[in-house]
């Protein structure tokens, strides 16, 4: 009865730490998949800028003073607030937006698709009780969603 005993207690044990640890390198590799999709997101919002500022000079101070704000979760809201006056410039464009534009465009909206993706998958696995109870999330920051829905 002792020897059984200890085999299952050895088993459970066992059991925990390899969750804990195949949990921890499924949140490690989450985490760089957000941050990937975060450098894209923002060279996806620089690449947009740069072509609306060549394309319509209206936008050049918009674009300079949107790149200016790097894309960091502190500051979301501020460059979210620079990318409406480059949108809304767009907006005014109609249906003759310029195709290299247009491309930037799409390709934004699609890194800002990735971006919250990515950013779904690591809070869904990070909020989980057990997760959080173990702190197997680190001292990494939990990701913030991008909202803007003008893209």
């Amino acid at each position: 009865m002792h020897t059984a005993l200890v085999v299952l207690l050895t088993v459970a044990i066992s059991a925990a730490v390899l969750w804990a640890y195949f949990t921890a390198q499924r949140l490690h590799r989450l985490h760089i998949r957000t941050d990937a999709a975060l450098a894209s997101l923002q060279s996806a919002l620089d690449r947009r800028a740069a072509i609306a500022a060549v394309m319509l000079p209206d936008l050049t101070r918009a674009a300079s003073e949107a790149q200016a704000v790097p894309l960091v979760y502190a500051t979301f809201a501020q460059r979210i607030e620079k990318e409406r006056a480059i949108s809304a410039g767009i907006a005014e464009l109609g249906s003759d937006v310029p195709l290299p534009l247009a491309d930037a465009q799409v390709r934004l909206q699609l890194a800002h698709r990735f971006y919250n993706d990515a950013v779904a998958d690591t809070r869904a696995l990070r909020m989980r009780p057990l997760i959080r109870l173990t702190r197997l999330g680190g001292a990494a920051a939990l990701p913030e969603f991008f909202e803007y829905s003008e893209l």
